[in-house]
C-alpha cells in the first residue's frame, strides 16, 4: 500500500468517526425528547440547529470523500460548542441566568449522571470530539497537500 493511499484511508476513518458522532448525537438528542419526553430548552434548540446539519453534512462527506469539508463544518462545531458550554454553565454555576426566562429553564438537569454529566455537557463533548477530528484532518489535508 502506497503512502498517500495509507493517508487517504485514514482521513476518511476520521471523517467517519465524525459523522458517527454527529449521528449518535443526533439520535440521542431525538431520544430524549421524542421518547424520555424531556422537553427542549432554548439552548437545547440551539444546540440541535448546530448538530443537526452535521449528521447529513457529514454523511454526505463520507460518500463523497469530500476532504474540504472541515472548513465548511468546523463553524457550526465551535459555535454549538459554545452554546453548550453556556449551557452547562448556566447549569452548574448559575451564570447566563436571563437566557431562558419563558418556557422550559434552562438550568433544568433532566439527567445528572455522576454529579455532573447533563444532556448539555453531552452535547459540549460531541461538538468537542467533531471539532478535534475534523481539526486533525483539516491539518493533515494541507500537509499532504
Amino acid at each position: 500500500m502506497s503512502k498517500s493511499s495509507s493517508a487517504s484511508d485514514s482521513l476518511n476513518l476520521r471523517l467517519y468517526f465524525a459523522w458517527i458522532v454527529a449521528i449518535i448525537s443526533t439520535l440521542g438528542s431525538l431520544y430524549f425528547s421524542e421518547i424520555a419526553g424531556f422537553e427542549p430548552c432554548k439552548l437545547c434548540w440551539i444546540q440541535r440547529i448546530f448538530m443537526y446539519p452535521l449528521a447529513i453534512i457529514l454523511g454526505i462527506a463520507c460518500f463523497r470523500n469530500d476532504r474540504s469539508i472541515s472548513i465548511y463544518t468546523l463553524p457550526l462545531t465551535m459555535i454549538g460548542g459554545i452554546v453548550s458550554i453556556i449551557h452547562y454553565s448556566e447549569q452548574k454555576l448559575g451564570l447566563f441566568r436571563g437566557i431562558c426566562q419563558s418556557g422550559i429553564p434552562c438550568s433544568g438537569e433532566y439527567i445528572n449522571w455522576f454529579g455532573f454529566i447533563t444532556i448539555p455537557f453531552l452535547a459540549l463533548i460531541a461538538f468537542v470530539l467533531i471539532t478535534v477530528t475534523l481539526m486533525i484532518d483539516l491539518v493533515k489535508a494541507r500537509k499532504s497537500a
